[in-house]
């Protein structure tokens, strides 16, 4: 299993058992607004506003919340803005960070001090791009379906990889593969249960279990911040820094 699998089964195992219900729906809320900003608030005319209204369903949040959020950007206008930032951890990590902010000077303030407190570099937009690339990463529960039939129509589909996780499968895509392969779910009657745009890395590195906690305890302070959107890293997890997580 790749390091960039393991976390995301991680991050799902945490997501499910540390009560970040919350920030999750802080996320997707923000999400909606951007959406409608940028393209309206009918969801079949708005591709950005469907997709995060489809990942606001895996997370089981009410209805009211997503219309209230869509009322709210519809009537008001959000006044929100996507930032990204780019720097190193410990032991010479790649950290990329995506934000949506309603004040850029707060949001850069809070990312520099945690890069600071934590023994990072908070580098110049750009200097990351040949270390990630942007790819769709797709999680489907597994259903009433064959999972052999649906893994070939999926990969014709355009699907990269498809990672089994006991209760789901973890389709990953290309960027500009992403659209057919959601498209090609729902003509399955299939419903994802997260589906999004994220940054994988290219290359892995490997470091001691001591640097790569100072990272991962990096990660979780930028995760914390309420602007921050995702957190991305090109930390090889080994078994030995799971099983050290606890």
């Amino acid at each position: 299993m790749s390091g960039h699998s393991k976390w995301s089964k991680i991050k799902r195992a945490k997501g499910a058992t540390d009560a970040k219900r919350s920030k999750i729906f802080s996320k997707i809320i923000k999400e909606i607004q951007i959406a409608v900003k940028e393209g309206g608030p009918n969801e079949d005319g708005n591709p950005r506003l469907r997709l995060a209204i489809q990942n606001s369903k895996g997370v089981n949040m009410p209805k009211e919340n997503v219309q209230r959020a869509i009322n709210k950007a519809s009537s008001e206008g959000a006044n929100i803005q996507p930032v990204t930032f780019e720097g190193y951890g410990p032991g010479g990590i790649g950290i990329f960070i995506e934000c949506l902010t309603d004040n850029n000077n707060r949001t850069v303030s809070n990312i520099r001090s945690i890069f600071n407190k934590r023994g990072g570099n908070l580098g110049t937009n750009g200097s990351l791009s040949f270390l990630f690339e942007r790819k769709g990463v797709i999680t489907v529960p597994k259903g009433k379906f064959d999972p052999d039939e649906f893994q070939l129509e999926i990969i014709d589909a355009g699907v990269d990889e498809v990672e089994d996780e006991g209760d789901a499968f973890v389709l990953t895509c290309s960027f500009e593969n992403f659209s057919r392969v959601r498209k090609k779910l729902e003509e399955m009657k299939i419903e994802a249960q997260n589906a999004e745009l994220q940054r994988i890395p290219n290359d892995y590195k490997k470091l001691d279990v001591d640097t790569a906690l100072k990272v991962l305890r990096m990660t979780d302070d930028f995760e914390e911040d309420d602007d921050v959107q995702n957190v991305y890293h090109n930390l090889e997890m080994t078994d030995d820094i799971i099983k050290s997580m606890g």
